[in-house]
């Protein structure tokens, strides 16, 4: 650590939940709890609703969570989707950090925010009862740590910005390709564009269930330990890749194991709309379905199939339970009428479609390796043990 690093206790060094004038009803974007992905610096998604109250923020703020599980999943964000003099808010549950002019930097302050320094004795304050406990502001306040100058600030934020924005290219390029490939399954399966607009005479009627089977093969605790963990809330809302998984070790009940180019799906809530294709082979747990395909050639036709709107909303349709709503397979997803191609046209389909499903199947690796590399350099440039002179000097 250099010499003119300085301790700084945290409320010094950060305004926490500024105050911003945003009056009732007004519509502005709302960002959800569900809406940040764990360990993910940029917000998924957001809707423009009427303000009726909790956390507000502008550009450049960090949102972190202030209550389990939600802190612990890593659940912490970096504002970016709004305008520069607009106004957004979100869940009660959203802690904002903002730097304060010309003593902190905003990328600085969002990767303190996600780095041992603050979030480990952030989730170590929690109070409550049980499911339900939440940080300690006035703990929070009080933390100490040693600080760098703003400019030295600015470098480590820009380095591992760096890092972070690969990654997020990587998934938007995740994004565009999940585009083209739902564009030639609606030209060819919902518009019938290559057959004139007709569906062709020897297509057939059938179910779900005639192309995918349910995989329900029972894990118990300390077996398959090689295996990658995928529980549901690593599996991405909307979109057909996975970024990230949990060591094996974090495996503890209700388990099954799924193969590489399984189907997976989160069955809890399933309106949250969790579809994804299986990079490897791997744990998940009882939460989600693990769909297999009949033949290898319906693979790709079946995962744009179960990653329609309409399929999600079949299975959300057929769930039970009225609290916490879980979709079924039999006697309920897997009958869901479908249109079944002839065997040529689901031949060509995958054909058409394969590279893309390799790309967004294989993307996990890469991103995953850029995470790696980030999750190592964070706490060690955050406490001054590496600087980024130090990694500009590395040939």
């Amino acid at each position: 650590m250099a010499d003119n690093w300085s301790l700084t206790k945290i409320i010094d060094f950060i305004e926490f939940n500024p105050y911003e004038n945003l009056q009732k009803g007004t519509m502005a974007k709302k960002v959800a709890m569900e809406q940040l992905l764990p360990f993910t610096r940029d917000i998924s998604s957001y809707e423009i609703a009427p303000f009726n109250g909790g956390a507000k923020f502008r550009n450049g703020d960090t949102l972190m969570a202030r209550i389990t599980p939600c802190l612990e999943n890593g659940k912490t964000a970096k504002v970016n989707i709004l305008n520069d003099s607009e106004i957004g808010f979100g869940s009660t549950e959203f802690i904002v950090l903002r730097a304060k002019p010309r003593i902190s930097d905003s990328d600085f302050i969002y990767y303190l925010a996600t780095s041992p320094l603050l979030r480990d004795k952030a989730i170590k304050s929690m109070v409550g009862s049980s499911g339900r406990q939440r940080v300690q502001q006035g703990v929070l306040n009080d933390i100490e740590f040693f600080a760098p100058p703003l400019n030295e600030q600015i470098k480590i934020g820009r380095t591992l910005r760096i890092l972070e924005d690969k990654i997020a290219n990587n998934k938007k390029i995740n994004h565009h390709l999940e585009q083209i490939a739902q564009a030639i399954f609606k030209s060819w399966f919902i518009d019938f564009d290559p057959w004139g607009g007709v569906m062709p005479e020897n297509w057939r009627e059938g179910t779900l269930n005639d192309l995918l089977q349910s995989i329900k093969q029972p894990v118990k605790v300390g077996e398959n330990l090689d295996f990658p963990y995928v529980p549901i809330d690593t599996i991405p809302m909307n979109s057909l890749a996975l970024t990230d998984f949990r060591p094996n070790k974090e495996a503890q009940s209700s388990l099954l194991a799924f193969k590489k180019n399984d189907i997976l799906i989160g069955a809890m809530r399933v309106y949250f709309h969790r579809v994804s294709i299986a990079p490897f082979d791997g744990i998940t747990r009882t939460t989600c379905f693990i769909l297999r395909a009949k033949e290898k050639a319906y693979l790709e036709y079946s995962l744009l199939l179960c990653n329609q709107d309409n399929t999600i909303d079949y299975a959300q349709n057929t769930s039970k339970g009225s609290t916490m709503p879980y979709a079924i397979w039999d006697n309920g997803l897997a009958n869901m009428p479908i249109v079944i191609p002839s065997k040529d046209v689901i031949q060509e389909f995958s054909n058409t479609l394969c590279p893309i499903v390799e790309q967004l199947r294989e993307s996990l690796f890469e991103i995953r390796n850029l995470s790696s590399l980030r999750d190592t350099l964070l706490p060690r440039l955050m406490s001054g043990e590496l600087s980024v002179s130090d990694i500009l000097a590395v040939k």
